[in-house]
């Protein structure tokens, strides 16, 4: 028994004493946990959790800097607006295809440090485009494609953290890295507006355009006549990104029983940038038949683009993949064999797609809906251009649902872990129908109204039903997953997941942007309860009924 007993400390002490790269990981043998895992498990996670917070922040930031863009008097209609945000999250949603295979293929260390050093270049640029006007439309559609590589972060680090725990607290594990990094939307909400009231950088963060709208803060409103650094939405986060840089390098591990290909860092740092660069090829193919001239050709729908964009980024990556990273990526691409890929893939549409969908159109959605008076001109037809002076500002409330969203993620997995699952995604797909359905109507209401701030307190209070709702099934979802599959097929199916979930950030703003310009924004919300209460169904058939095969896992 002690011989017994001493080796397997032997093993542990081994194990935190290799380094960057540990070859020796049983998460599931308690005594190993208890000795030696959960220190590094817990490390890695708390590195983690930043770094994901800012890949959030920079990939959702084009939804605020939109809004002061508009504040701003740049040259752009509300339609060429709304792109930027769809762009972004298509960009991000692409990118998490390959990136929900980085880590078997380059080890987790690795893939975290470079992902997160890469957000540099999209910060620095943005930073330097926003203080330029005359720049045209192209050049920051461009930007907010290179943003995506903060959403194709969330695969990879999901991924990862789910390597590191016992499948007893995967909920509760991933719950913490997703909603702690899912703050990464409301922080990046509550920073942005504040670091644009002042000289951030002093002389070197360039100079101060001025307001031609009111705009606002979590505090209120900021009058027009104001100046303003819209640059510093993109500077602000390079003060983060290079010391958690450094932290994730010297702080966190490969695990090589998970990646035991994963070769030197320069080899996986390789690796990692030929993925991710392959992924914009099918992101900027499919963008250039959907966006309508003078950036694209206009010929897709929308749901025909988005699946092209998901089959083309797939066969990239398995016709790209060449030596030992094609071996691996064809071993990773077993779980679309799996029918539970795809059913957990719908659920965690619903969750976190609605999630991100929502925080990128919100603050827009607030200013489009609620900054206008809505009146009948003489002929009798409906305008929308005429100024609201008791408008609500969207720096001002667009946070609060994300904020909420994020902040009752992990307490979705820790419940999960107690009860099962699938019954809380059951119990939270009920409320999103019936929350979207009223929060369409009330939208209706306020669109036909020359005083539309009446109906807002309802809105944002519906809102915030729908962003509670889909944080707690955030938890829910990865939980369900992390139980159903094995360690070598459960991270790749949480990276596919939030893969495809996250095209909700493309589609919410096209869509809401679309029903608004239509006149009708109520069939956007009308048709995601529909869309939720499909899955409602399909989560009793698959987990909840007599007979299913997991029940409530």
């Amino acid at each position: 028994m002690n011989t017994k007993a001493n080796s397997l400390s032997a093993s542990g002490a081994a194990a935190s004493s290799q380094g960057a790269d540990i070859a020796d990981w049983r998460p599931e043998d308690d005594k190993f946990w208890e000795q030696t895992g959960k220190k590094i498990a817990y490390r890695n996670l708390w590195i983690s959790v930043p770094a994901l917070l800012c890949g959030f922040a920079v990939w959702g930031m084009w939804g605020i800097i939109t809004v002061q863009m508009l504040n701003l008097g740049f040259p752009f209609t509300q339609a060429e607006l709304f792109t930027l945000t769809a762009i972004s999250g298509i960009a991000g949603a692409t990118m998490r295809i390959p990136a929900s295979f980085l880590v078997r293929l380059a080890g987790g260390r690795n893939t975290i440090f470079l992902t997160t050093a890469m957000l540099l270049a999209p910060a620095i640029g943005t930073g330097i485009a926003l203080q330029h006007k005359d720049w045209p439309l192209w050049a920051f559609q461009l930007l907010a494609l290179w943003s995506g590589v903060g959403g194709g972060n969330f695969a990879s680090s999901m991924s990862n953290i789910s390597t590191f725990f016992p499948k007893r607290l995967q909920g509760t594990a991933l719950g913490l890295n997703a909603g702690l990094g899912n703050f990464g939307v409301t922080t990046m909400q509550i920073v942005i507006p504040l670091v644009m009231t002042l000289p951030l950088l002093g002389a070197f963060g360039g100079e101060p355009m001025t307001l031609v709208k009111d705009s606002g803060w979590i505090f209120g409103k900021i009058a027009a006549g104001t100046p303003t650094w819209i640059q510093n939405a993109g500077f602000a986060w390079v003060i983060s990104l290079i010391p958690l840089s450094i932290l994730a390098w010297f702080g966190m591990n490969n695990l090589k029983t998970v990646s035991p290909e994963a070769g030197s860092p320069i080899g996986a740092f390789a690796k990692v940038t030929y993925l991710y660069t392959l992924a914009f090829i099918p992101a900027i193919f499919m963008l250039y038949l959907y966006l309508p001239a003078p950036t694209g050709l206009g010929i897709l729908n929308m749901w025909v683009a988005i699946p092209l964009d998901i089959v083309l980024a797939l066969v990239v990556m398995k016709l790209a993949a060449f030596g030992p990273m094609k071996e691996g990526v064809t071993k990773q691409f077993a779980i679309f064999r799996n029918k539970h890929t795809w059913s957990l893939t719908a659920l965690y549409i619903v969750t976190f797609g609605s999630f991100i969908g929502f925080s990128m159109v919100l603050p827009l959605a607030i200013t489009v809906i609620f900054g206008f008076q809505h009146v009948a001109d003489a002929a009798g037809v409906m305008t929308h251009t005429l100024k609201n002076p008791n408008a609500p500002s969207a720096l001002t409330y667009a946070w609060i649902g994300p904020f909420v969203g994020a902040a009752v993620r992990p307490l979705g997995g820790w419940i999960s872990d107690k009860v099962g699952g699938s019954i809380v995604t059951q119990v939270i797909s009920a409320v999103m129908v019936l929350a979207s359905a009223a929060v369409g109507y009330v939208m209706m209401q306020a669109y036909g109204s020359a005083t539309p701030e009446q109906y807002f307190p309802a809105f944002i209070g519906l809102f915030i039903v729908l962003f509670f709702a889909s944080g707690i099934g955030n938890g829910s979802t990865f939980r369900t997953i992390g139980v159903i599959f094995d360690r070598q097929q459960a991270g790749p199916v949480l990276g596919w997941t939030s893969a495809v979930a996250a095209y909700g950030a493309f589609i919410a703003p096209v869509v809401i942007g679309a029903q608004i310009k239509a006149g009708t924004p109520q069939f956007a919300m009308y048709g995601f309860a529909i869309f939720y209460a499909v899955c409602l169904v399909l989560n009793w058939w698959f987990y909840l009924r007599v007979g299913s095969e997991f029940k409530n896992p």
